[in-house]
């Protein structure tokens, strides 16, 4: 039996700007996404990927069409519902870490823990990003591959349902890329966080449950991974 969806979305259309001007970035996207899986949105820039993740997020709105977190609605939602969903529901990881300078580790993620519903403890986020020895240095003693580990143990430690991934190995090098990837995967495997990720990387797309392809703002093809292969694996 097909896991239930955690996103659905109908018909969604997103335009910038109005006239001769105006720019389609999501043009009639109809899709599903699963508890439990990983999936890989994959197109060239321009495609829509970051657009229709934010929306997913409810950091932007559709012009068109719905988008439903599980039963709830999202498109009909209040601005302050839309609040409460990403702070008790969605983890986000972006290219750049945006960690406070002046907080150790431990304080970055905390900045979440305390403020959640059912957090788990700064400690286990951080081990659980494979960072058990690295929990008392600032973001200027850690490499860029630590610093993105402490985002990603920063997005689930409120045990999100889902974890949203916009490039997140876009600014590293193949090796520290692999092990952004590597806890991204024991995560989803672990706890179950249905797990969306941006990427210009084709290679990523074999660590996936998932495959979608945007183009031109539309869902031009998804294929399923018949067998996922390790992100040690990869070919960058």
């Amino acid at each position: 039996m097909e896991p239930e969806p955690v996103f659905r979305t109908e018909g969604v259309t997103k335009v910038y700007g109005s006239g001769p001007a105006a720019v389609h970035a999501l043009r009639g996207v109809d899709l599903a996404l699963h508890e439990g899986e990983m999936v890989v949105l994959l197109g060239q820039s321009g495609s829509g990927k970051s657009t229709l993740m934010n929306i997913l997020g409810a950091l932007d709105t559709p012009t068109e069409g719905r988008v439903f977190f599980r039963d709830h609605e999202l498109t009909r939602a209040a601005d302050a519902a839309l609040t409460s969903f990403r702070r008790d529901h969605v983890g986000f990881v972006f290219q750049f870490y945006n960690l406070v300078p002046s907080l150790t580790a431990r304080e970055n993620v905390a900045l979440v823990t305390e403020i959640a519903a059912n957090p788990m403890r700064p400690e286990e986020a951080l081990e659980r990003a494979g960072l058990p020895d690295r929990m008392d240095h600032f973001p200027a003693e850690l490499s860029g591959g630590e610093q993105q580990r402490v985002a990603i143990a920063r997005a689930i430690a409120k045990r999100p349902d889902v974890l949203l991934c916009d490039e997140p190995t876009g600014a590293l090098d193949s090796r520290t890329g692999v092990r952004v990837l590597e806890a991204l995967v024991d995560i989803n495997a672990e706890l179950g966080t249905a797990t969306t990720l941006i990427t210009h990387n084709v290679g990523i797309r074999k660590i996936a449950h998932r495959v979608i392809f945007l183009a031109d703002g539309r869902v031009a093809d998804v294929v399923e991974n018949s067998v996922r292969v390790a992100p040690s694996e990869v070919s960058w």
